[in-house]
């Protein structure tokens, strides 16, 4: 299973520098695990950047994997991470969702570098 951090879908959708490092588990949707905030985060952004229908578009790409919700018991699984981990809120929930479903995080967000299950890559700028 897999999980791609919002830094790797804009990255993806942008067809940026890491978009390679991001494209196979992001096409094998059959193992995509796609936590809600990833929706908020990578809409959010493409609709400051583009407008809607492109925001659209990206999130409809997303849904192709299985979407989950924040749940509960993932709210907690990711704040006693945070605690332990120092991640900020919304790496925590990433990790933590990655975690529940035993998947590996695609990332190329620094704060996640040494983290077990992490495939992280360090951010090419053009």
């Amino acid at each position: 299973m897999n999980v791609i951090d919002s830094s790797g879908w804009l990255e993806y959708f942008a067809n940026a520098n890491n978009a390679g490092f991001f494209s196979k588990a992001i096409q094998d949707t059959s193992r995509l695990v796609v936590p809600t905030l990833s929706l908020f985060e990578v809409f959010k952004r493409i609709l400051q950047l583009r407008d809607e229908n492109d925001a659209l578009l990206a999130v409809a790409t997303m849904q192709q994997g299985h979407v989950v919700d924040l749940t509960p018991s993932l709210a907690l699984a990711a704040a006693k991470l945070s605690t332990t981990t120092k991640l900020p809120m919304a790496d925590s929930i990433m990790l933590a969702t990655a975690r529940a479903y035993q998947a590996t995080l695609w990332t190329q967000d620094a704060d996640f570098k040494g983290h077990a299950d992490v495939q992280y890559m360090v951010k090419r700028q053009k």
